[in-house]
């Protein structure tokens, strides 16, 4: 459920090292996850309802011969989830008919093979000409945050410190981080450790190693990171009703630095935030050497004129 767990079987500096074989299913339920994500993302257009757009992530979970993991999971009761505008995380879908200039965060889980893979990503209805200023400052910041992040990832280091990475930039950038939701280890089990806060923080969280799979999938805020639980005891808001962003994937620490196990494919949509980035530019697959050579054929293709 993405909040930080006080109570845990393990220590939170126990954090399962995956075999081989594990990581090879979860490249697979990865892969279903990204593919899934860009066909939602691809439906995003004003007038249509994140019913639909649930729906559509149903059967196409279900046609690539997995489960979608959020349904049913603590009783949420549909397949992803769909946070519009002011919602923090955690947006079920429903009958609201999307409006041009929103924005939304789809979060996508594939349960395949016995194995989760985890990611979300925001979208603007209506393009990213409908986006106003505020919102483009939102997207960028959030995003190049998360790169951040991310790039920060190699063995030996403390997973505590990504926070502060996320903290630093957005405040600068005059936006904040949530506090009350975090990124987690993902395996066979949907949360587990480590937790990954996404603010600067000494929390004992354990030390990177290869082996180990997670996500990081920060939470800003235009204006106060507080947040009030709807009565659904799901759906997050922002208590002042300005707009959140999120970006999320699932990692695999290697020998070498980090890959993105849901990272983006040949026929992924490339956003501005990705094009714009002053962090790095294009689709960002990781720090590896096999990531970086993907990403670089990847990035040749997507970025080239047509």
């Amino acid at each position: 459920d993405g909040r930080p767990k006080s109570k845990s079987p393990l220590f939170p500096w126990v954090i399962e090292v995956k075999k081989p074989e594990e990581i090879e299913k979860m490249r697979a339920a990865g892969r279903a996850a990204r593919e899934v994500l860009d066909l939602a993302g691809r439906e995003v257009r004003p007038g249509i309802t994140t019913d639909e757009i649930d729906r559509i992530v149903h059967e196409a979970t279900i046609a690539r011969g997995g489960y979608p993991s959020p349904l049913n999971y603590h009783n949420f009761p549909k397949s992803c989830c769909t946070s519009v505008n002011e919602v923090i995380c955690h947006g079920i879908p429903d009958d609201r008919k999307l409006e041009e200039g929103d924005i939304i965060n789809i979060d996508i889980t594939c349960y395949l093979n016995g194995y989760h893979g985890d990611c979300s990503e925001m979208f603007v209805v209506g393009g990213e000409t409908a986006a106003n200023v505020k919102s483009r400052q939102l997207l960028q910041a959030t995003y190049d945050c998360w790169v951040k992040a991310m790039s920060f990832v190699e063995p030996g280091r403390d997973y505590k410190d990504i926070g502060a990475i996320i903290e630093d930039h957005v405040t600068e950038k005059g936006f904040t981080t949530v506090k009350s939701f975090c990124g987690h280890g993902i395996g066979s089990v949907f949360h587990t450790n480590p937790n990954i806060l996404h603010y600067r923080n000494n929390e004992p969280a354990g030390k990177m190693a290869p082996g180990h799979t997670f996500t990081i999938e920060p939470m800003i805020c235009e204006g106060e990171n507080g947040y009030l639980m709807w009565p659904d005891d799901w759906t997050a808001t922002t208590k002042d009703g300005g707009r959140s962003a999120q970006f999320e994937h699932t990692l695999l620490i290697t020998p070498d630095g980090v890959e993105a196990l849901t990272g983006k494919i040949e026929s992924s949509p490339v956003q501005f935030w990705e094009r714009d980035s002053e962090v790095h530019e294009g689709i960002w697959l990781g720090t590896s050497a096999a990531a970086k050579e993907r990403e670089a054929i990847l990035n040749t293709s997507l970025l080239s004129p047509e």
